[in-house]
């Protein structure tokens, strides 16, 4: 698609502007899944989706597929699905359980759950004499290079040498500690349904709408106009409406100018936070008994702390959007240069009251499902926006709102300014980082 091939990538990138063949050449897709995907740490899954020895789930980590796997050990393993003999995948079902071991369909080469090769049928008689056997490592699963867990989420790198997890996600750890704290139990669990949705445009178009403020007021206002209509009308008549109105209708009455309120947090290695929680703490039965939980669990002082961290949104570059004052997130794997799958989790808060799983779980079903007309807005925005890129209409996308007014803080950290919540710092933040990632490639 280029006409004049840009040898140093970062050219492509400008403070208020990025070039449209970021988001639509084939060349430059490859290019990411080389040096950002299959480089810095992709989220795999949460630890309580593999809960027993032999439990597996398959991810894709950039273009490699993938296992995550509980070991007889208690370890989690990530491995590559693929089978060393003739590359067979291992597991062709999206999770189960593989017992003891794993046994390639094809010729029934066998391996431990952290993927070392327990036998190969004849092994003495048909390979006697090879380089084949249990003493040649290359006949055992290739397992990711790093593999490291926080507070239950698992993230692997396929790159042996970079940043640690811990130091990787910085101050975007808020958005498991928030969760997980949220619970009275200090830990949360995976529930099992997961939402997946294909979408028609490059992965960074997604990444970017997760903390545009601009968007909510505009895209979303029919779906949250209605909502509210009807919210006044049950209100009228009963006296109050279901808080699952809210949900909706809050995308209507928070306007742009309410938006401006709210902060975005933006920092290294592309991650970004938007502050400014949705208000979803009302003083009813089912909150007041949760808050009696809560401090039982950890007393009044630092339930108070805990349910007064204000953040709506955290992003954690690449593949990453967290919500957890609602436990739930969305993954990103890109399939192509112009098509994403998303995957949708939601969370149990543990030892929490019922009713607080069944609030999360509206938001969940109303906002974050493919069924809702949320996602429908945002999908067809998300198609437009790379069909208009893929077009001859301009060369240039711009990030120029409220560019020059950001507050650069120590540590590489930029804050948007007061009332410039929906400033596109975020996005201007996400396309330095990934200059640099493109760069460090090279």
């Amino acid at each position: 698609m280029l006409q004049e091939r840009i040898a140093d990538l970062a050219k492509f990138v400008e403070p208020d502007r990025v070039r449209k063949e970021v988001y639509t050449d084939p060349q430059i897709f490859d290019l990411e899944m080389a040096r950002i995907h299959e480089k810095y740490w992709i989220y795999c899954g949460h630890e309580s989706q593999v809960p027993k020895a032999g439990d597996y789930y398959t991810v894709q980590i950039g273009r490699q597929p993938m296992l995550l796997v509980r070991g007889e050990d208690g370890k989690v393993n990530v491995l590559y699905n693929r089978c060393p003999h003739r590359g067979n995948m291992i597991c062709g079902d999206r999770h189960g359980n593989t017992g003891e071991f794993f046994r390639c369909s094809y010729h029934a080469w066998t391996f431990q759950h952290d993927g070392k090769l327990r036998s190969i049928p004849m092994m003495e008689s048909g390979y006697v004499g090879t380089r084949y056997g249990k003493d040649n490592p290359d006949c055992s699963m290739k397992r990711a290079a790093r593999v490291e867990s926080y507070r239950g989420f698992v993230f692997a790198s396929l790159a042996p040498e970079g940043p640690a997890l811990k130091e990787f996600l910085g101050e975007s750890r808020i958005a498991f500690d928030d969760m997980c704290d949220r619970a009275p139990a200090g830990e949360v669990e995976v529930v099992p349904n997961c939402f997946r949705v294909i979408q028609h445009s490059n992965w960074k178009i997604f990444l970017e709408n997760q903390l545009d403020a601009l968007h909510p007021s505009v895209v979303h206002q029919s779906t949250g106009r209605a909502a509210h209509e009807v919210e006044k009308d049950i209100a009228k008549k009963t006296g109050k409406a279901p808080l699952s109105y809210h949900m909706l209708s809050a995308f209507a009455t928070v306007t742009i100018d309410k938006w401006d309120n709210f902060q975005t947090l933006n920092y290294p290695y592309g991650h970004c936070i938007l502050t400014g929680y949705m208000g979803l703490r009302p003083k009813d039965p089912d909150t007041l008994a949760y808050e009696k939980v809560m401090h039982k669990a950890y007393g009044k002082q630092r339930t108070e702390e805990i349910l007064g961290v204000n953040i709506h949104h955290v992003l954690i570059y690449p593949g990453l959007s967290v919500q957890s004052p609602l436990q739930q997130l969305r993954a990103v794997r890109p399939l192509g240069v112009d098509k994403t799958l998303t995957e949708i989790w939601h969370f149990r808060l543990k030892g929490a009251p019922e009713p607080i799983y069944r609030r999360s779980l509206a938001y969940y079903n109303l906002v974050n499902s493919p069924a809702t007309l949320i996602n429908a807005d945002d999908l067809e925005n998300f198609w437009k926006c790379h069909q208009g890129l893929a077009s001859d209409g301009g060369d240039w996308v711009s990030f120029g709102r409220f560019h020059g007014r950001d507050i650069e803080k120590p540590g590489g950290m930029v804050e948007t300014g007061p009332n410039m919540g929906t400033s596109e710092a975020p996005m201007r933040n996400q396309m330095k980082a990934w200059a640099q990632y493109m760069g460090n490639g090279r």
